[in-house]
C-alpha cells in the first residue's frame, strides 16, 4: 500500500527555531507537520505554511532526494558516467555498479518521499477547496504550487521507474491498490497540473528570492517534458517564454550561477541551516581523500582546455600524490555565516539547452533563431567557440555533449539525457562492465511489490 489508514504523513521533521534562520519564511506560521486526508485550512498563513513545508522537508537534510549523498543528483551521478565511488555502502556500489536490487534502501526510500510530497499536494488540493477562510489570491497561488509539485514528482518518478501509480487523491482505499499507469498517462497528468499551474501562477516570484514557484517555473518544466516527449515545437515554445523573459537571464560570470541573487536561477529551494549553505557543497567538496564520491576523470578528461567550466566549476585536490577531482558548482562546503548559495533546481541554461534540441530535431541548424544560436549562447558564456555543426546529427551530438559539460551533478541530466538520446547502451555499455539495457529504469521497490501486487510485473531485469 502506498500509505496507511488515517495516516499522518509529515512534511517536515524539524523544530521551530530551525525555521528562524529562514527570512523569507520568519513572518509566516511555522510550517504544517502533519496533513490528513480531511485537511481544513483557517487561512492563508496555515494553507501557506502547509505547501512550504514540502520545501523545507525537501532541503532539511543530507537524506533526501533533492540533496546529499541519497539524492537523484548523487545516485544518479554514481549510476551514469560522472561520479566515482569511494563508499563502503551495499546500496550506494549497487547504483555504481548498475547492479540494483529491487530492495535497495535508496530505491525505496525516494520512491516513498516522491509519494509523500504527492500525497501532501493531493491534501492541500482538497483542503483549498474545502477551506473557505483562504482568500482566492492566496487559493491560487497555493494551488499552483501544489500542482506543480506533484508534476515535479510525477516527472522523476515516471523517469527513474517507469510505469508507476498514479495518485491523486488522499483515499485509502483507492490508494492502497493503485495499479501502474502508462508512461503517457503519467505524463499527460504532468502536463495538464502544469498548464493549470500556468494559468494560476503569476509572473513575479512570492518574495524576494526564487523559492516559490512561479509562472516561469511551471514553464521551465513544462518545456523539459515537451522535449522529453518529442513535442519539439511546444518545447521551443515554452523555452523561448522563459528565454524571454525579463525575470532572468544567462549570468555572465559562472560563479554568480548558483547563488541567492543569481537572475539565472528560476527556482531555488532555500538554505535552512546557518553551518552549511547546500548539502550538494557539504558532500561534494573535498577536503581530503574522498569517501563518497568525486567526478570521474571520464567526465573531466572530456572539457576543452579552454572552457571556464572546467577552471570555475571543477575543483581538485591532491593527497598522497594523488589529485582528485569534485563538483565546484557551489563553492561552500561548511560556514557559520548566512547562506550564500542556495539549491537551483531550475535555471536558464538549460532552456537554451531545451530550445537548441528542439530546433534542431526541427532542423533549425544555423543562422539566427537555430539550433547553433542557442548553443553558441552557451558556449560562448563558457569560453569556447561555436560550434562546428552543420548537420542534424552532428548538431545533436554537439547539444548532448554541451548538456554534458553545462549540466553535471544536476538532478541527474546525464542519465536522463543518454536514456532518452538512445546512447545508454553505446556509452555505459563500455564503460561500466554490468551494464545491461534493462538497467535504465529502476526496479520497482520490493517494499511495495509486496503491499500491493497491482504493481507487478516487476520492471524487466530485476
Amino acid at each position: 500500500m502506498l500509505f496507511r489508514r488515517n495516516a499522518v504523513v509529515l512534511i517536515l521533521y524539524t523544530t521551530i527555531p530551525l525555521i528562524t534562520c529562514c527570512e523569507e519564511f520568519v513572518e509566516m506560521n511555522p510550517p504544517v507537520t502533519s496533513l490528513t486526508g480531511n485537511t481544513v485550512f483557517m487561512g492563508d498563513e496555515t494553507a501557506t505554511s502547509a505547501v512550504t513545508g514540502i520545501y523545507i522537508r525537501m532541503i532539511q537534510s543530507s537524506n533526501t532526494l533533492v540533496s546529499g549523498n541519497q539524492s537523484i543528483t548523487s545516485l544518479m551521478g554514481l549510476a551514469s558516467d560522472e561520479l566515482l565511488n569511494y563508499s563502503t555502502d551495499e546500496g550506494r556500489i549497487e547504483f555504481f555498479d548498475n547492479e540494483l536490487l529491487s530492495n535497495n534502501r535508496f530505491v525505496y526510500a525516494n520512491w516513498r518521499e516522491f509519494y509523500t510530497y504527492i500525497y501532501t499536494a493531493n491534501s492541500i488540493l482538497e483542503g483549498l477547496t474545502t477551506s473557505k477562510d483562504v482568500t482566492e489570491a492566496a487559493k491560487k497561488q497555493l494551488e499552483g504550487e501544489v500542482r506543480f509539485i506533484r508534476a515535479f514528482c510525477y516527472f522523476y518518478l515516471v523517469n527513474l521507474y517507469g510505469e508507476v501509480p498514479l495518485v491523486t487523491g488522499t483515499d485509502y482505499e483507492v490508494n492502497r491498490l493503485v495499479p501502474k499507469a502508462s508512461v503517457a498517462d503519467v505524463y499527460y497528468q504532468i502536463i495538464y497540473d502544469l498548464k493549470i499551474a500556468q494559468e494560476l501562477f503569476d509572473i513575479d516570484y512570492v518574495g524576494t528570492q526564487r523559492i516559490r514557484p512561479n509562472r516561469l517555473t511551471a514553464t521551465a518544466l513544462l518545456a523539459r517534458v515537451y522535449l522529453y516527449t518529442e513535442n519539439w515545437v511546444n518545447a521551443d515554445i515554452e523555452a523561448t517564454s522563459v528565454i524571454e523573459s525579463e525575470l532572468c537571464h544567462l549570468e555572465g560570470n559562472l560563479n554568480n550561477v548558483f547563488l541567492i541573487e543569481s537572475k539565472e536561477a528560476i527556482w531555488q529551494l532555500q538554505a535552512i541551516r546557518n553551518s552549511w549553505n547546500t548539502f550538494d557543497g557539504l558532500s561534494f567538496i573535498l577536503t581530503g581523500s574522498p569517501t563518497n564520491v568525486s567526478l570521474s576523470n571520464n567526465l573531466v578528461n572530456t572539457f576543452e582546455p579552454q572552457d571556464k567550466r572546467l577552471t570555475n566549476w571543477i575543483g581538485s585536490i591532491t593527497v598522497d600524490s594523488e589529485t582528485f577531482y569534485y563538483p565546484f558548482k557551489y563553492k561552500i562546503h561548511s560556514s557559520p555565516d548566512p547562506p550564500v548559495e542556495y539549491l537551483t533546481v531550475f535555471r536558464v541554461a538549460e532552456q537554451y539547452l531545451i530550445r537548441a534540441e528542439a530546433r534542431a530535431r526541427l532542423n533549425k541548424l544555423t543562422g539566427a533563431n537555430s539550433a547553433a544560436s542557442d548553443l553558441n549562447a552557451i558556449r560562448g558564456r563558457a569560453g569556447l567557440a561555436n560550434t562546428s555543426a552543420t548537420t542534424q546529427t552532428e548538431m545533436l551530438d554537439a547539444i548532448l555533449q554541451e548538456r554534458r559539460m553545462e549540466l553535471f551533478t544536476e538532478w541527474g541530466h546525464r542519465w536522463f539525457d543518454l536514456k532518452r538520446m538512445g546512447k545508454s547502451d553505446m556509452i555505459l555499455g563500455t564503460i561500466k562492465s554490468g551494464w545491461q539495457s534493462t538497467d535504465e529504469l529502476l526496479p520497482l521497490p520490493e517494499q511495495e511489490l509486496s503491499r500491493n501486487p497491482n504493481l507487478r510485473p516487476q520492471n524487466s531485469g530485476y
